[in-house]
């Protein structure tokens, strides 16, 4: 099965194309984004080369779904559903443009998500990994029904909620 295209209202979930490689440095090189996925600001050539990974392994192999994140033709962010190192199952990974944030849009993306976790994957629960500080995002994944299973504590002394869905409750 090759990554589909998704819709929700007003994204659209596409496979990356070559011509996309700049807005993905971008998006996961904005300290904003960086700091709220838990991550230090990556080194461009090396988001590069995971953008070509994506492009030559990810997508050939289908290791995983990824998509390039759309809204009115503009670049809104990225999203992923992937097999997790945490835990037995599947996590879903967002990150959004920060003009995006606070208007409703991870909600939408974690929704279409959901769905295709649980119709075209058939999973029947979802992970998600979120920063403690990170209480925006926490506070929607407690509104979509995720509940928490643990605290993961990284070696710098971060601490990331893990937290999981059913996705035969989905809102």
């Amino acid at each position: 099965m090759t990554t589909p295209t998704l819709r929700t209202e007003r994204l659209e979930f596409t496979p990356y194309r070559p011509e996309d490689e700049d807005a993905f440095v971008a998006l996961l090189r904005d300290p904003l984004v960086c700091r709220w996925m838990g991550q230090d600001e990556v080194p461009e050539p090396d988001l590069r080369a995971l953008f070509r990974a994506i492009l030559v392994d990810v997508y050939p192999k289908r290791l995983f779904d990824v998509w390039a994140l759309w809204h009115d033709g503009e670049y809104a962010g990225h999203a992923e559903v992937k097999k997790t190192g945490n835990v037995d199952g599947h996590e879903l990974v967002t990150a959004l443009r920060p003009e995006y944030w606070g208007r409703g849009f991870g909600t939408e993306v974690v929704r279409g998500l959901l769905r295709h976790a649980a119709g075209n994957l058939g999973l029947k629960e979802a992970y998600g990994m979120v920063g403690a500080e990170n209480t925006a995002s926490l506070d929607m994944c407690r509104r979509l029904g995720f509940r928490e299973l643990r605290d993961v504590v990284g070696d710098d002394g971060s601490v990331t909620r893990m937290v999981v869905i059913s996705t035969t409750d989905l809102p």
